[in-house]
């Protein structure tokens, strides 16, 4: 549920906008009953994949690359 808060209360209760906005609610400031801005969470990003942190989990067997057999369909 977005909540709407005008500039003066936005002012006033910040901190506690903040922490609504923190426990992932949308709250939208506005001036003279129009919308002008939107308090949201930022979404955080995803930490970078390190190269080689699944090393030896995946083994290719010696016969990898020899012809398939006859399949009978």
């Amino acid at each position: 549920m977005m909540t709407i808060v005008n500039i003066h209360e936005a002012k006033t209760h910040l901190s506690k906008l903040l922490l609504r906005v923190m426990s992932g609610e949308e709250i939208i400031i506005a001036k003279a009953g129009k919308p002008i801005a939107i308090l949201s969470p930022i979404q955080q990003k995803k930490a970078r994949r390190t190269p080689g942190n699944d090393a030896g989990q995946v083994v290719i067997k010696s016969n990898f690359d020899d012809p398939l057999p006859e399949f009978d369909v």
